[in-house]
């Protein structure tokens, strides 16, 4: 029953996981809607500004021109009003009359006019008193404005003639996590005192530029009737990482090589030898302690840049994060040596990579070289050279002596042009961190190339939480570059802390988007390490069962001699079914070491150790990544264990559980409430919450659930034999005396694997 639970519980956990993705995907859409309509109401914005200016002007002209007309007519009314000597034919009286009458007209019409009276039109007729065009304060009004008035009586008139009005316009308001009053009034198109008005009446006291949260404003947009789009808070990496280039926007690159192979075979040797530097000396014991990357010109001017890696830790780590940093592994096996166990892993790591492989057959100038062997070694891993009638290359050399190396080079040329490499030069940068430290006198020394676009001195750097402008750039050599171009690695100075090996990074037009950005992820990092559980636990791998994410169980297999990995990959294979198996990564003999965690981890597999254990190293890494280590030394502990996670994988199947049998005895119909079976439990018990089936001589007729179950008057939850009980039950009326009503329940049961 607490399996039951905890399967249910874990289901609910990857629903809710499922509806936050799709929730973000959503909001995302959101917030690129909204960024649309703020660019359409700032537009409207303007319009609008320019058009009052415009009407403003024509105003203050209109009523200049009335003003000089005003000018012109008042000499020629006084000159009109001035005395006369009186004509022939009036007397005195009649001439002082006429002069009276003057002067009342001329004081009548210079004297000033009230707001309502109506102006008199003068002796000049101007456009827009010819138009009527005068507002209720009787200022003129521009042709713009005559016009809208006659559209919006013609559109009334035409929505009076169809019978209908103005149609109210419904808006998509995109609303982010917070919002202020006025953003949104603006989103709506409605006036910041209505929605503070509303706002009040909900209760909550605010002022127009008080933020609100998303939940409040979408019921605001409600309330007004618009629709609501929400955005998240992830929509700061919406357009980060840009669309693929066009084909015709690509130039030639570089190939990008990964040097691989097992300790002492010569892979730095090698390098060393191309690059014409001794790397080596350098080195804490001659061993490779750092992930180099560098940059080779040759003699025909083409350019290959070469990964070297100690152990594979970094190469797994940038797969692990989906980043396909490598276009070529080239797999150092030295010639007296063979086939070696870390060779074993790098092959797997090249395979798990997909990635084209070139075989060095080094040290081939040792009195003890047998190429040849190397070559049979190699078929046991499925790679078959081309002397062998495969299709994979090979190239003996001698790191120490440099024989050889212009074939390896001409292989490399040959594999990068069957892959057609290409990549755009002009965009901004984008590409992967190799390696990051910190110096004393430098601060974060990030190693980074660049897969497309140009890193320039100045640029914005993003680089998962990690951000910063970019103040020198310095190539493989130790030469200060100013620019950086795709396939090629240099390291950069400026970021504000060390990245993760193999994270992304980006170029972005301005601080304040790098900011946001860094503050989202550092959020999301500490929010993570909150919630966090191991991701290789089998709790969790159960949960991914559960929502039908997984069904197969990755391993990775140490053993102490060859005889066991050969064995225990074998009795695996047979635990494979239909819907499940055991996919062994990694079947190799020696100690678990940081390889092996790192592999687990990009995988989500378990790291099973037999007869051998973890250093210190590895079960650090594991602890820290949430990897399962797991020791057996019996191997039918180790099958067994195995067989019950395989089993963990089926999907449980339901059994039918028959809980008792009742005998009705006699039907009550009531009226509201339908039809009440009187019945005798003759064997077992009756449960509320169980499941029945109406049978009627062995034939079912219903299959459901009881609506009701009494005991004389009292409701029950369970009625035991030999005790009578009403039933009714839930959708069938169709009951009759005699008929058999069979409860039962179903059981979720584990299923298992064969033994």
């Amino acid at each position: 029953m607490a399996a039951c639970f905890s399967s249910s519980a874990r289901k609910s956990e990857e629903e809710a996981r499922k509806r936050a993705e799709e929730e973000a995907v959503r909001r995302a859409e959101e917030e690129k809607q909204a960024a649309i309509e703020r660019e359409e109401s700032e537009k409207r914005a303007k319009e609008e500004e320019e058009r009052r200016a415009k009407e403003e002007e024509s105003r203050v002209k209109a009523e200049e021109q009335a003003a000089r007309l005003l000018e012109e007519e008042a000499p020629a009314e006084e000159a009109a009003a001035a005395p006369q000597s009186a004509p022939r034919g009036r007397t005195e009286s009649e001439t002082q009359e006429t002069e009276r009458k003057s002067a009342k007209d001329r004081r009548s019409r210079l004297a000033p006019r009230s707001r309502n009276e109506p102006r008199r039109r003068g002796g000049k007729l101007t456009v827009s008193e010819a138009l009527g065009a005068e507002d209720e304060e009787g200022r003129a009004r521009s042709l713009a404005a005559a016009r809208r008035a006659r559209e919006k009586l013609r559109q009334q008139q035409m929505g009076q003639k169809q019978g209908g009005g103005s149609k109210k316009v419904v808006r998509e308001v995109v609303i982010p996590e917070a919002i202020t009053v006025q953003e949104l009034s603006n989103r709506m198109a409605v006036r910041g005192g209505d929605v503070v008005k509303k706002l009040m009446d909900m209760g909550q006291m605010v002022t127009i530029n008080q933020a609100i949260d998303a939940d409040t404003a979408e019921l605001l947009v409600e309330e007004f009737g618009h629709k609501v789009k929400r955005v998240a808070a992830a929509d700061v990496e919406v357009g980060l990482k840009r669309d693929e280039d066009p084909d015709e926007a690509k130039q030639p690159r570089p190939p990008v090589v990964t040097v691989m192979g097992h300790v002492d075979h010569g892979k730095t040797s090698l390098l060393d030898a191309l690059r014409k530097t001794d790397v080596v000396s350098g080195e804490a014991g001659g061993i490779t302690q750092h992930i180099g990357a560098y940059q080779v010109t040759l003699a025909g001017g083409d350019k290959i840049t070469f990964l070297d890696t100690p152990g594979h830790a970094a190469f797994t780590a940038m797969r692990a994060r989906g980043a396909s940093v490598t276009d070529i592994v080239i797999l150092v096996v030295a010639a007296d040596d063979g086939v070696m166990p870390q060779t074993k892993e790098a092959i797997d790591h090249a395979k798990a990579a997909e990635v084209p492989i070139i075989i060095a057959i080094n040290k081939c100038d040792l009195p003890g070289a047998d190429p040849d062997r190397v070559r049979q070694d190699l078929l046991q891993h499925d790679l078959v050279v081309e002397k062998m009638g495969g299709d994979v290359l090979d190239v003996e050399v001698s790191a120490l002596k440099g024989d050889g190396l212009d074939k390896l080079e001409e292989a490399i040329l040959l594999q990068a042009e069957v892959m057609e490499l290409a990549a755009n030069p002009d965009r901004s940068a984008e590409g992967i961190v190799v390696e990051a430290k910190l110096e004393k006198g430098r601060g974060a020394v990030t190693t980074v190339l660049v897969q497309r676009g140009t890193l320039h001195v100045g640029d914005i750097m993003v680089v998962g939480k990690e951000w910063g402008r970019v103040r020198a750039l310095i190539d493989d050599r130790g030469k200060n570059v100013k620019t950086a171009g795709p396939s090629f690695p240099v390291e950069a100075l400026g970021l504000s802390g060390t990245p993760d090996a193999g994270s992304e990074f980006q170029v972005v037009e301005n601080e304040k988007r790098a900011r946001e950005v860094s503050t989202y992820r550092e959020e999301q990092e500490r929010d993570d390490k909150i919630t966090a559980v191991g991701r290789a636990s089998l709790e969790q791998m159960f949960a991914n069962i559960a929502a039908g994410e997984l069904k197969e169980l990755p391993l990775v297999i140490k053993t102490d001699v060859q005889g066991s990995a050969e064995a225990i990959t074998a009795s695996l294979d047979q635990f494979a079914t239909d819907e499940v198996a055991a996919k062994v990564l990694l079947s190799a003999v020696g100690g678990i070491t940081e390889s092996d965690v790192t592999l687990a981890k990009a995988s989500n597999a378990i790291v099973i150790g037999f007869g051998v254990r973890a250093n210190s190293q590895a079960r650090t890494l594991a602890e820290r990544e949430g990897v399962e280590l797991r020791y057996y030394n019996i191997i039918y502990e180790l099958l067994d264990d195995v067989r019950d996670m395989l089993s963990g994988l089926l999907a449980p199947h339901s059994e039918e559980k028959v809980l008792g049998a009742v005998q009705v005895l006699e039907t009550f119909d009531i009226s509201k409430i339908g039809r009440i079976a009187g019945c005798r439990v003759l064997d077992g018990v009756v449960r509320r919450n169980a499941r029945v089936r109406v049978l009627r001589d062995g034939v079912p007729l219903f299959d459901g659930a009881i609506k009701n179950l009494k005991h004389h008057k009292d409701e029950v939850r369970e009625i035991k034999a030999g005790q009578e009980c009403g039933i009714q039950l839930d959708g069938f009326h169709d009951v009759e005396v005699g008929d058999e009503i069979e409860a039962y329940e179903l059981q979720e049961v584990a299923r298992t694997l064969a033994s």
